[in-house]
Order: structure tokens, then C-alpha cells, then sequence
């Protein structure tokens, strides 16, 4: 494939990715450029990849689960809860964890449902993958572990987790970093069919949503996930190394489950649980996030996105964006460590 070939490609599935993404959330169409701000760092410089463990990690009863979580930085100190997506895990922030424990945070990094070392405790718990039952995991670990309130930040589920947490638990949270904005959505505007380009950047989901898909992710997950991985950060030289160690926590026998579920539960094709009925209905509205809000972005992103424009007006409280250039993809804070730590140290002091 030529090199001018593969640009147009990627701008087209990147215009694409966008497009989707903001009718996916509900969100209005693409407009001017959102506001953008920039920090000096008052970080050590960190090459991504410059750390390849943690060096504690730990194991609690939270909720429904036992929650597998790398911790780092003094017990004392405030409390950073970072968020991944899929399909990755705890690593996205292998080298954002050490810079956020030099500065004084407690950081705290769990392994979501289905992911690592996290289990069920009770075999009979369904493997629900939809939104809510993701936040509310999280608020019990938040629980578990006594503590009142800490600044959430994440991507991907991760970024939509952070986000419900804040909308849902405002008092729970005292500040809010989220890659690619405001991802809170709803089974109902997910019934509405997207134009087609824009479908085609959603594949997999309706892959999933056949037992073809459910079998292929089961049989192939290692494979799949690395493709996904190529295509949402296609200037990421990440190497073997550095994906089979995030790879692992796919190898979780509840894995499968909760990917097919969340997907399927998207398009309305499964049922949540009733428990999180009343939360699914105030999501389900849109409601604003009014905490002190960082949202960032790669400039070479190749997932499904919003323009950071369409969701501006979903932060009611201080707000900045943050475009990081330089080839940064779907994985912004194993890409761009620094960056995504500077802005959790930043919305903190806002």
C-alpha cells in the first residue's frame, strides 16, 4: 500500500470514527475547534515504555468482585483512581503511575470487571458489561478501600466510567480527566442507524453482536485485540513485549462475557440488571458533569471519537482541552505518560 494510499485510508476511518462517535453519545455535529489550553509540565521527563511493572499490587473484596489493583505513591496521600479501556488493562499507565506517586498521590489502578486478576465472588453474579454496573464497581472499590473522594481519570470504558462516576457521584469525585471527552450513552439514541461510513467504524460491535463474533473474540482474542490496537493508534510503535504483558489480562475466564455484553447491551440487543435501572435512565438523558474537568485527545486517534467540540457543553465547572500532537493514539496515557499525568496534577489544583 503506498503512503498516500494509507494517509487517505486513515483520514477517511479517522473523519469516520468521528462522526460516529458523536451521534453514538448524542452529542451535536461537529463544529469549530474547542477551546484548548496547554501546561508547562512540572514533571521529570518519562520516555513512554520506561517501565515495564508495579511494584505493589494488590487484591480486596468490592461489591461483587474481588478487585485486582496496582497501587503506588504514600498511603497519606490524595487519591488518584485511574481508569483503562479495551482492550488493555493496568499497564496504559505503567509509566503515568510512578510520575503521579512522585508528586505526593496515592494511585490506585484497578483491573476492571473481566480484566486480570478481578473476579466474581459469587459464580451466579451475571456478567453484565453495561455501563452502570462498571461505575458502581468502582464506587464500591472506592468503598472498599475507605476512601471519600479522588480525582478520576481514564480512557475508553475507562473515560465513560470516570465520566458516570462524575455525573452519577459528584461527591465522590473531585476532578475529572477523560480522553475523548464526554462518552456517557444510551441504548435508545444506539437504536438509531449512523450513515454508513460512519457504521463501518463500529465493525466489531457488530461482530459481537453475532455467536460468530462471541466465538471469534473466545478463539482469537489474543490476535483481535492486538489489530484493535493497531488501528485505534496507527503511529504507535509499541513492541511484543509491551502487548503481550497487557494481553495477559484478557486470558480473565470472565473476559469474554463482559465484552460481548457490553456491546450487545449498547445496541440494545440484551438486558441490564434492574438494579441499575435507575441509573441507566438519568445516563440515559445526558446529564452534565459539573466537577473541574480536563478533557484530552491524540491527534492521531484512530477510534471512534467525538470532536471535542460537540461535547464542551457537558462541563458545567472549570474546564480545559488538551489536543496532544505528535502521532498520539487511541491509548493516550501509555503514548503520552507525561501529558496525561500533568493533566490529572493539573485539574487538581484547578
Amino acid at each position: 500500500m503506498s503512503e498516500e494510499i494509507n494517509h487517505t485510508r486513515r483520514r477517511f476511518f479517522g473523519m469516520a470514527a468521528i462522526a460516529v462517535a458523536a451521534a453514538e453519545f448524542g452529542l451535536p455535529a461537529i463544529a469549530g475547534a474547542a477551546e484548548q489550553k496547554s501546561s508547562a509540565s512540572t514533571l521529570p521527563t518519562v520516555k513512554a515504555g520506561s517501565h515495564t511493572a508495579f511494584e505493589t499490587l494488590k487484591q480486596i473484596n468490592a461489591g461483587v468482585l474481588n478487585v485486582g489493583y496496582a497501587e503506588a505513591g504514600p498511603a497519606n496521600g490524595p487519591v488518584v483512581l485511574l481508569l483503562h479501556g479495551w482492550p488493555y488493562d493496568i499497564y496504559s499507565f505503567v509509566d503515568v503511575a510512578p510520575l503521579l506517586a512522585g508528586a505526593g498521590y496515592r494511585v490506585i489502578i484497578p483491573y476492571l470487571r473481566g480484566y486480570g486478576s478481578t473476579t466474581f465472588l459469587s459464580k451466579d453474579t451475571p456478567r453484565n458489561g453495561q455501563q452502570a454496573a462498571l461505575a458502581a464497581d468502582m464506587i464500591a472499590l472506592l468503598d472498599a478501600l475507605k476512601i471519600e473522594k479522588a480525582v478520576i481519570a481514564g480512557y475508553d470504558w475507562g473515560g465513560r466510567t470516570a465520566d458516570i462516576m462524575a455525573a452519577l457521584w459528584p461527591e465522590r469525585c473531585k476532578a475529572l480527566v477523560s480522553v475523548s471527552g464526554y462518552l456517557i450513552g444510551s441504548q435508545e439514541i444506539n437504536r438509531k442507524p449512523l450513515p454508513p461510513k460512519a457504521e463501518l467504524a463500529w465493525w466489531y460491535q457488530f461482530y459481537f453482536a453475532t455467536e460468530r463474533g462471541r466465538l471469534g473474540y473466545q478463539e482469537n482474542r489474543h490476535d483481535f485485540a492486538k489489530l484493535i490496537w493497531h488501528t485505534a493508534s496507527p503511529q504507535w510503535a509499541f513492541d511484543d513485549a509491551t502487548y503481550d504483558r497487557s494481553a495477559a489480562a484478557f486470558d480473565n475466564s470472565d473476559h469474554v462475557d463482559i465484552v460481548i455484553h457490553n456491546y450487545r447491551w449498547r445496541l440494545g440487543l440484551v438486558e441490564g440488571e434492574v438494579k441499575f435501572d435507575a441509573y441507566e435512565q438519568k445516563l440515559a438523558a445526558g446529564p452534565v458533569i459539573s466537577i473541574p474537568t480536563i478533557t484530552m485527545e491524540g491527534d492521531a486517534n484512530g477510534a471512534p471519537h467525538p470532536e471535542p467540540s460537540a461535547y464542551r457543553g457537558k462541563f458545567s465547572g472549570k474546564y480545559e482541552h488538551r489536543t496532544i500532537t505528535g502521532g498520539i493514539g487511541h491509548n493516550l496515557p501509555q503514548e503520552a505518560p507525561q501529558a496525561f499525568a500533568q493533566a490529572v496534577i493539573d485539574v487538581d489544583r484547578f
